[in-house]
């Protein structure tokens, strides 16, 4: 558990010492259910990031995301925002001004996502799906809502850089999921629920690596609620250092200079920032 302060408090599922990254997923937060009090909300003061793209998704709750590129969108439960870094973005996100006054429950995801080599410098942008327009499907106890990636049959309208796999899936008592191995790099995080993965139990709020190239059998023993990340392995590994990504950690050198003397952009009617860690 990693706390970042006002009472938000996140599951970081990705790194992890045994598993940097599945597919190009190198990093996986999920936060809350978090109740605020009237008065109180979300405040993450503008920062920076190269080298990867931010997915932001919600169940419960909202946020305004600002961006150095100007946009000013708030994100709704099921809606996508995906970030593009590439060579450099600066963003905040903070509760908007409704749910900041009369209290709120927030409840989400957010992964970062390696661009592959050959794109860790493009030109940053920000792209937001409303859930309206992603794909999805329910039938026999099964919900399945595809966030980016493709999977079953159905592909998200977020531009993804590499195959993905992104799925929120809702499991009925009883109901059973079988996922087929069309990415070769597969996880299951099970957010609540009784579930049986290939016949041995996983516990609430812990991931669970799969390879290989076999179907992975989810049974339900209650109400579920679990999403699944991977796609194509990396290519290669990468240096993460605070929110920066990288191929080497000249780069990395690079992107804190620029930080310091506030060359990454700035994201407009903010005057706060979050400073380099000196660590």
């Amino acid at each position: 558990m990693h706390d970042l302060g006002d009472g938000v408090v996140v599951r970081r599922l990705l790194p992890f010492r045994l598993r940097r990254h599945v597919g190009p997923f190198v990093f996986f937060d999920h936060f809350g259910p978090i109740e605020f009090a009237p008065g109180r909300g979300l405040d993450v003061r503008p920062h920076p990031h190269i080298g990867l793209a931010t997915v932001t998704y919600l169940f419960e709750g909202a946020i305004r995301h600002r961006d150095s590129l100007g946009s000013d969108v708030v994100i709704r439960p099921g809606d996508v925002n995906w970030m593009t870094a590439g060579r450099g973005i600066v963003h905040s996100e903070r509760s908007p001004a409704p749910q900041r006054t009369a209290g709120h429950r927030l409840h989400g995801v957010q992964t970062w996502v390696a661009l592959p080599r050959d794109g860790v410098e493009v030109e940053p942008q920000f792209q937001h799906h409303a859930a309206t327009s992603l794909p999805q499907r329910e039938a026999a106890g099964v919900l399945l809502r595809v966030i980016a990636g493709s999977a079953f049959g159905m592909t998200s309208p977020v531009r993804a850089h590499a195959p993905t796999l992104h799925v929120e899936v809702r499991l009925a008592a009883g109901s059973r999921l079988v996922v087929p191995p069309e990415h070769a790099e597969r996880a299951v995080h099970l957010m609540s629920g009784a579930l049986q993965v290939d016949g041995a139990p996983l516990a609430p709020g812990h991931m669970l690596v799969v390879d290989g190239t076999a179907p992975i059998d989810l049974v339900a023993g209650s109400d579920c609620h679990l999403l699944l990340c991977g796609g194509a392995p990396l290519d290669g590994e990468r240096v993460m250092w605070w929110n920066f990504v990288a191929l080497d950690r000249d780069r990395i050198e690079q992107a804190k200079a620029d930080w310091r003397a506030q060359r990454l952009g700035q994201v407009g009617g903010e005057t706060d920032f979050i400073a380099l860690p000196e660590a």
